[in-house]
């Protein structure tokens, strides 16, 4: 099998004083491994599509620490080649999506119904290890490779729980499924499930990410009648038209644009850029009672400072969000169903495809805001 694999992390390129780029400095290495074969509870999935997003550019600058050597990646397509024992609702030949918590359905949180915050799946994709046993990827010197969040899709087979997968119809096109697992889930369960919103609320999303950009769609979805699309990077904002924002401007704009749209300001802010002081900038930026739903994944060092009297005072909501609070069995079918109908305009995100030898181009494009998904094949 071919992986794409992490020995050391590379500071960012933008850093000062570093001058290589990610191009240069090939941080991944697209190499030949043994290909293991699925234990009890696992499938072997041929990948056909996986999708390059910021939390991976993460792991590679060593903002989010994660052990290596780490066979990255962690949004997917594929189909099932193989399956082990225990397993009896998935065949070989399924068309599946990989989502990266693998919930173990038995901890608090699963059995609280929020599966994304599954307490067994944080332990093991914390280690580098798989739902239902330690890590099966090695070196070609036969050192231990971790995989990143059960799934290492930069690669063209993964071994992965039955619980990282979603079966999903024969239909959909690969390069649309493969932005369910992350992206889409994120954004949309952000939107649905995090946050509630109804009907005529206003909407405000920080960041025009994949992610950000999901959110925007679904807050057209739920009906919003106001959707505020905020990024500095303008040649993001057609993009954001397009998946329904009713204004887009740069940070400079927000005051000015959410007046305008809300008064004193919108009922939900979405913060997708992973930002201590976006956070802190939306919590101003919300009505009485309004909500900020935390998306993004800001640097562990960072510290958030914000005048408690908002809360008690104001009575605004600061909502952490992982994975969207998505239940994946239930919301990936529901959310491929609006786009069926036309609601959900997925192919927005799909900036172009390249082959996994280009991973690390890629990764410098996305570090450069030059591409909102970049899709790869092994």
């Amino acid at each position: 099998m071919k992986a794409a694999v992490l020995y050391s992390t590379v500071p960012a390129p933008a850093a000062a004083g570093l001058k290589q780029s990610y191009a240069e400095s090939r941080p991944l290495l697209v190499q030949e491994l043994d290909q293991p074969e699925p234990r009890t509870g696992e499938l072997g999935v041929s990948i056909t599509y996986s999708s390059l997003c910021h939390s991976d550019l993460s792991v590679v600058d060593g903002s989010r620490v994660r052990p290596l050597p780490m066979a990255l990646g962690h949004e997917a397509v594929g189909r099932v080649v193989s399956v082990g024992d225990g397993v009896s609702d998935v065949s070989v030949g399924d068309h599946v999506v990989l989502v990266f918590v693998p919930s173990c359905g038995q901890c608090r949180a699963c059995l609280a119904g929020r599966p994304a915050l599954c307490h067994r799946a944080a332990e093991v994709n914390g280690s580098g290890d798989l739902l239902h046993g330690p890590a099966l990827l090695r070196t070609p010197e036969g050192g231990r490779i971790n995989h990143h969040l059960g799934v290492s899709a930069f690669a063209d087979y993964a071994v992965v729980a039955r619980e990282s997968v979603v079966v999903i119809d024969d239909d959909v096109p690969d390069t649309v499924a493969a932005m369910f697992g992350c992206a889409v889930l994120t954004g949309m369960g952000a939107v649905f499930n995090t946050a509630g919103v109804g009907p005529g609320q206003s909407v405000a999303v920080f960041g025009l990410g994949a992610v950000g950009l999901s959110a925007v769609m679904a807050a057209r979805l739920a009906g919003a009648a106001s959707v505020i699309a905020i990024d500095p990077n303008q040649g993001k904002h057609q993009l954001a038209r397009d998946a329904g924002a009713t204004a887009v401007g740069t940070p400079e704009d927000a005051g000015r644009l959410i007046g305008e749209a809300a008064g004193d300001g919108v009922d939900v802010a979405v913060e997708a850029v992973g930002s201590a002081a976006v956070i802190a900038s939306c919590l101003e930026q919300v009505t009485r009672g309004g909500a900020v739903v935390s998306v993004g994944l800001p640097h562990p060092s960072a510290e958030l400072t914000v005048p408690a009297l908002q809360f008690a005072g104001a009575g605004k909501r600061l909502l952490g969000s992982y994975m969207g609070d998505a239940v994946p069995a239930r919301d990936i079918p529901k959310y491929l169903a609006y786009w069926r109908e036309g609601k959900l305009p997925v192919e927005l995100l799909h900036t172009d495809t390249r082959p996994l030898s280009e991973i690390n181009e890629g990764l410098d494009a996305l570090a450069a805001g030059q591409v909102v998904r970049r899709l790869f094949q092994a």
